[in-house]
Formats: structure tokens, sequence, C-alpha cells
């Protein structure tokens, strides 16, 4: 074998054993006693419509085992809350489109104040509709419902099999709103029926003006409570212990946003995602 050969084996040697450490400490801690994704659901992640950006994610998000964790079942009816870009529509939105239904609960731009703000939801929500227009072999069954912010209606009560929630609890605290949006995920839930939450997990209680993205764990847990849910179960799945959660931009100067400075970007690469907690709630 060639000199050239042999040390392009070492290069890539070396570079696959460097990113070995970090592919392997996102491996989920409870992994053995999870649920696997059933064969539909992990087809969905695997489909090619998947914005490839997106995807890449997926070793800090864990979706197939997240959402099996949950219990997700191909025909139930699924209220997933704020979606943003769609990044969990691009899995759930195909895997229920045969048996379930997929709805996106969006902020009703005509229900927050003009400028930014109601620019942004409407830009938010104008986006996910493109998504769902452009690929109706996947989203031709998802729909799109607009809430008030401040007296949120889901849908009908006791309509939903599942209510789920990706990193959003830290934006309804600061804006005084996460008592009323816990009771409306109450109240459109079937007896029996399960809430999802993932979020940005805290060193501890945090104040509800705390502008760092994260929140306690105990904190959501109390707050489900008092809405009248009854925590099932909390894994470390989507857990990352090297997570400090002492930065000044607090959440968001991890990816996948990214606000630091260029030079440290090799840094905040090597943490990755935020350290989320994962908490199934049951509604008695």
């Amino acid at each position: 074998m060639s000199a050239h050969k042999l040390m392009t084996i070492g290069v890539l040697a070396v570079a696959l054993a460097a990113a070995l450490p970090a592919a392997q400490a996102f491996k989920p801690a409870d992994a053995a006693t999870l649920p696997a994704p059933d064969a539909g659901l992990q087809a969905a992640i695997s489909g090619s419509w998947r914005d490839a950006a997106n995807a890449k994610r997926d070793v800090y998000r864990h979706p197939g085992q997240t959402l099996a964790f949950f219990g997700i079942r191909p025909e139930q009816t699924v209220i997933e809350i704020t979606p943003g870009g769609g990044w969990y529509s691009e899995i759930l939105a195909p895997y229920l489109q045969a048996k379930g239904h997929y709805i996106a609960a969006v902020v009703d731009p005509m229900k927050v104040k003009e400028g930014g703000s109601r620019d942004y939801q409407q830009r938010q929500r104008d986006g996910l509709q493109k998504k769902f227009d452009a690929a109706p072999a996947q989203y031709a069954k998802a729909s799109i419902v607009g809430y008030d912010p401040n007296a949120p209606v889901l849908g009908p009560a006791n309509s939903a099999d599942l209510v789920l929630t990706f990193r959003n609890v830290h934006n309804w605290r600061s804006a005084g709103q996460a008592e009323g949006m816990f009771k409306a995920f109450h109240a459109v839930l079937k007896p029996g029926g399960v809430l999802g939450v993932v979020e940005h997990r805290a060193k501890a209680d945090v104040p509800a003006d705390d502008k760092s993205g994260y929140v306690g764990q105990q904190q959501v847990i109390a707050m489900a409570e008092a809405a009248g849910f009854k925590l099932a179960a909390k894994s470390d799945l989507n857990a990352n212990p090297r997570d400090t959660k002492d930065y000044p931009g607090g959440v968001w100067t991890l990816p996948p946003t990214n606000k630091h400075d260029a030079a440290d970007d090799a840094k905040y690469q090597a943490i990755g995602e935020s350290d989320r907690m994962t908490l199934k709630f049951v509604k008695q």
C-alpha cells in the first residue's frame, strides 16, 4: 500500500475517532429501558422529504425514542404547540397521515399586538402553511389552528390523544402565559391523554423573568400538576452533561441558534444542543 493511501487512512481514522466521543455523549442514558420507534415512525424519520439540516439534529434530539417514550401511535390525534419551522412536523405529519391527524397549534397573529410580534407570528404561520402546501403527499391531512396566547383554546374539549411541546415553556413563563397554556393542554386532551414536554433544563428553579431560556425541571412538573396532570415518567433521553448553562447569551449561545462569536464556534459545537428534560404527563 502506498504512503499516500496509508496517510489518507490515518487521517480518516483520526477524524472518526474524534467524532465518536461527541456521538456517544448524546446516547440516551436510559436507552436500554426506552421503547423503540415503530416501523412507520422510523420510516418518517428516515424520509427523503426531511430538510437535511433538520435531520442532522437527530443526534441531539432523538426524535424516534422521544416520540416512542410519549407513546405516540399512528391512529392518534396529535397537537404540536408552536412548531416553529416544522422540525417535528416533518416527522409527525407523514407518520399520522394515513390513520391519524396532525395539528399544528400556532399563535394567531391577530391576537397579538401590531408590529414586530404580529409580523413574526404571521411569518411563522405562513412558513408552515407553505411547507404543508408544497408537499401534499406528506402534509395533505395536516392542519393549522391559531390560538390566543392569553386565552388559549387548542380545539374541542377532550379531542386530542397527545399534546407535544418542544422547548417552549421558557417563553410562556417569561410572558406570564404558562398557567393558561397548561390548562389548555389539559382541556383539549381526552381523559388518559398524554402531554409530552421537552424543555431546556436549568440547574435549579429560575425566576419567571429569567432570560437564560432554561427552566427548572421541578417548576415544569409543578405547572403541569397544577393544571391537573399526573407525572407518568421522566427520562434523561435528551440530557447533555456538557451543557454548563452559564452562557452570557443564554441557551441561544448553543446550537442550533449559535449566537456566539465565530472564534468560539468550535467550543460550542463540541458542547452541542442544550441539556433537556423529557417529561410525560397523563390527564386524570
